[in-house]
Formats: structure tokens, C-alpha cells, sequence
């Protein structure tokens, strides 16, 4: 086989490489950092909603307890219905710290999903004098001064909305493999410049786990309630702050804070399954980005070995290339948030492909109106 049978697979290894490009410039000089060590002189709001968390919420409210750098904050905790013994622990872990108020919050109203409205909640019952805001959420581990170098990283950036997106912890193989794909999206296909400079709303990202914004422009954007019946809370409340004509930023908080978001496969395909459905915008548009992303990051592999089984040398040679600078990108991700890097990079085909795989299923379960979280319906 000569090269001419070869040039589909240069082309996508043309593309792919272009996509690893922009994930390197995103990664080294658009990527915001964050602060190792800062204080901050203003007064600070933390906000933990929890819902059945007793289990694993120990270590998250012990960090947010030992945070320095921030003279005036103060801790607001919502028990949203817990079952297991929630409220129960944050007493016992807080010992009676004055910092720290626990409320109990009200079931959602009509049209309103469960998290929003904890937020929302928690939002309202800040002081007064705060004058910005940290979501967080129970998954996550803060170091002593996470919120001050947050809240800092906000104001340097001048930014409304600023997540400083924690190093993501991974335990099961399910989670290796499907985890860094959270960094490895946008930073691969997300201009991070572009979208700190846009106004459009489409362009936006953002993370819940742990984000924090300026109060005054939260409340312009509607705050919670502007978001009260969306799944994806955090990218539209970005939107909402958009609208509202303020600017939302990305930083790497990996040196700030740790999130293992599931602690199984379990608990990871049922949150990616009760989600994905709504981040493409349509069927039609989610099948379109599966299919790309198949094509780009997992036939490539298969092309090399089928082609190489079937001796056709310039091929083979030329799908290789293509999966190698799908894994280079992979490596410039995890190089980029702290995340393991061999010999989980090499598995990124079978990454994009079980991403395809859950994808599917959320829009099966959600056609026959089978979604719920947390014993909550999410339709």
C-alpha cells in the first residue's frame, strides 16, 4: 500500500495534533494560576450544601475549618433532607466553632432541582458583609489557604465567576479512565482566552465543586434562581453571569484543593448518566460530538492494528501518529491538573469510547423518564 492510501489517516493526524497544540497554548499561557499562599482582607462566605453525605464529609469540613488567610469568613452548612446522619456529624466535626452555621433547608418548590435551591438557600443566608462567595462542594479537600487564594485568583482576574478547578482524585479503573477527560474537554477544545474576552453565553465552563463569585455580581445574574430547574447548575449560572454582563475565568486550583467526585463506577456512571444529556444541547448534537470524538481519538488505534495485520505499512505508520498525539494531549491535560499521567494517558481511546458509551445511556434513561439523583427525579 502506498502513502496515497494512507492520507485519511494523516488528515486526522493533522487535526488531532492541531487539538493537542491548543491544548499545550491553553494549558502553558492562557491556563490561570492560582495562589499557593494569600490573605485577603474582605469577608468571605463558604457554602456547603450536603444531601446523605455523612459518610464522606469529615474531611472537607476539617479543611474548610483549618483555612487561613481570611480574617472574616464565616462557614454556612445546609442539610438539604439527609437521611444517613448528616447534620449530626457537621456538629460533631465543628465542635461548636463559631464560624460555622448549620442550617436545615426547606424541600425544593415547584420547577426547582434540589441543588440549585440548596445553593440558593445558602446564598441568602450569608452575612451581609461578605462580599463574595465559595461554593463548595462535600467531595472536596481544601489546603489552609484555598479559599484566600481563590478568592484572590477572582479579583486578579477580575472575574465575576472564577473556578479554580481542584485536582480531580481518582480510585477505581472506571474513574482513571473517564475522570481527566473533565480537564482534558476543555482545555482541548475550550479557546480559554476567547472565552474570558466573549461576551456570548455559549461560551462558557465551569465546575461546582468549587467556584466562588463576587457577590454583587452573582446577585445581578439572578443568582441560583436564575438556574433553579438546570442540571448542569454551574455552566449556566456562568451564562446567567454572562448575560448579566460579567466575566467568568478558569484557573488550575490543582495546588488548592482535591475532589474524588464518585468513590466507585457505580456512583460515577449514574452522575455522568443523570448529566451528559444536558451538555450537547440536542441528540442530534451529542451523537455529531461522539462521533468526532471517535473518530479523532479512538479509530486510530484500531486502523493501526488492522492495517498492520494487513500489511499496509503507511497506513499503520500514519494511524499510530494520530493515537500518539491523542495521548500527547491526554499527557498535557494531566501534566496541566495534576492528574496521573502513565499508564493512564495510553488508555485514552477507551477514555472517549466509554464517554460515548454514557452519553447514551443518559439519553436512554432520560427518554423513558428514568433519571434521578440523590432519591430526587432529575426531569
Amino acid at each position: 500500500m502506498s502513502w496515497a492510501g494512507a492520507v485519511p489517516a494523516l488528515v486526522l493526524a493533522a487535526v488531532v495534533a492541531a487539538l493537542t497544540v491548543h491544548s499545550h497554548v491553553n494549558a502553558t499561557r492562557w491556563l490561570r494560576r492560582t495562589p499557593a499562599q494569600a490573605t485577603v482582607d474582605e469577608p468571605v462566605s463558604v457554602l456547603l450544601p450536603l444531601r446523605d453525605e455523612a459518610d464522606r464529609l469529615t474531611p472537607c469540613l476539617r479543611s474548610l475549618l483549618a483555612q487561613r488567610g481570611v480574617p472574616g469568613l464565616e462557614i454556612v452548612v445546609l442539610d438539604d433532607g439527609s437521611t444517613d446522619g448528616t447534620a449530626d456529624m457537621v456538629r460533631t466535626v465543628a465542635a461548636g466553632d463559631p464560624r460555622l452555621r448549620l442550617l436545615t433547608g426547606a424541600p425544593p418548590p415547584p420547577g426547582w432541582l434540589g441543588k440549585p435551591y440548596a445553593c440558593q438557600q445558602l446564598a441568602e443566608a450569608a452575612t451581609a458583609e461578605a462580599s463574595a462567595l465559595v461554593f463548595v462542594d462535600a467531595d472536596v479537600v481544601l489546603n489552609p489557604y484555598a479559599v484566600a487564594g481563590a478568592v484572590a485568583a477572582l479579583r486578579t482576574a477580575r472575574a465575576t465567576l472564577l473556578t479554580p478547578y481542584p485536582r480531580i482524585v481518582t480510585g477505581s479503573v472506571g474513574e482513571r479512565l473517564v475522570q481527566p477527560l473533565l480537564q482534558w474537554t476543555w482545555l482541548t477544545f475550550l479557546p480559554l482566552r476567547a472565552m474570558e474576552r466573549s461576551p456570548r453565553p455559549s461560551l462558557a465552563a465551569a465546575g461546582g465543586q468549587f467556584l466562588v463569585v463576587d457577590r454583587a455580581g452573582y446577585q445581578r445574574a439572578g443568582g441560583h434562581a436564575a438556574v433553579r430547574d438546570r442540571i448542569l447548575e454551574d455552566i449556566e449560572l456562568a451564562r446567567a453571569v454572562k448575560r448579566a454582563d460579567g466575566r467568568i475565568a478558569l484557573a488550575d486550583g490543582s495546588g488548592l484543593a482535591d475532589c474524588r467526585m464518585y468513590g466507585s463506577w457505580v456512583e460515577l456512571r449514574d452522575g455522568y448518566t443523570k448529566s451528559l444529556w444536558a451538555s450537547f444541547g440536542s441528540p442530534v448534537g451529542a451523537a455529531s460530538v461522539v462521533a468526532l470524538l471517535l473518530l479523532l481519538y479512538t479509530v486510530p488505534p484500531l486502523l493501526a492494528v488492522a492495517a498492520a495485520v494487513a500489511g499496509a505499512v503507511p497506513l499503520a505508520l500514519a494511524a499510530s501518529v494520530a493515537y500518539l498525539l491523542g495521548v500527547a494531549g491526554r499527557l498535557v491535560s494531566a501534566r496541566a491538573s495534576g492528574g496521573r499521567r502513565w499508564p493512564d494517558v495510553l488508555a485514552h481511546p477507551l477514555s472517549v469510547a466509554l464517554l460515548g458509551w454514557l452519553t447514551l445511556r443518559s439519553y436512554h434513561l432520560r427518554r423513558r423518564r428514568r433519571l434521578f439523583w440523590r432519591g430526587r427525579p432529575v426531569l
